[in-house]
Formats: structure tokens, sequence, C-alpha cells
């Protein structure tokens, strides 16, 4: 089996950025992308969800290190001074890398 590599963008934020963070990512060069709702805790406290202003998403796109760099310093610049923002990228192989 052939695999190809590409960049695990995850960016874990405040709801209310969703859809900019979707229009951005598409902008900067995303072909595709997955957000789903979580919720968690770390040092700065914890994000249950329990109301509208208290939600998370997780976004993740797959592409090349380019395009993961370029949405990555784009977030980290642009949101995470006033947003709760995480950030990371992973290596990951994919099998249909014209999908990404």
């Amino acid at each position: 089996m052939q695999t190809h590599p590409k960049k695990l963008l995850v960016i874990i934020a405040e709801a209310a950025l969703e859809k900019l963070l979707v229009k951005e990512a598409r902008h900067l060069g995303a072909h595709g992308y997955t957000v789903a709702e979580v919720h968690g805790g770390g040092a700065t406290g914890a994000r249950d969800a329990d109301w509208e202003g208290n939600r998370s998403i997780r976004m993740e796109v797959i592409c090349d290190e380019a395009v993961a760099q370029s949405i990555a310093e784009h977030v980290l610049n642009s949101y995470c001074k006033n947003y709760s923002v995480s950030i990371f990228l992973a290596d990951v192989e994919v099998l249909r890398p014209g999908k990404f």
C-alpha cells in the first residue's frame, strides 16, 4: 500500500470563530476540513459547553506543509491574543493524496 505524507493541522478554538476559521482556511489553500464540537479543560480552566459562549470546536485540516504553516501562522497572529485557541501540527500519511 502506498502512502503519501501530509500535515494534520488541528485548531481548538472558541465556537464563535468557526465560520471565520473555515473561510480563512479555504482562502489559504485548504481543500477541506472537519469541525466538531468539543469540551475540555486545561491550565486556564474548563470549557464545558454549558452555555453558548462557552462552546469550543476542533477543526482538522489535512494538507501540504506550506498550507498548514500558512493557516497556523494566520490563526496565531489573528486570534490567539484575544481568544481561547490551541493549535498543533502532526505528520500524517494519506492513501488518496488528491483529496488533500
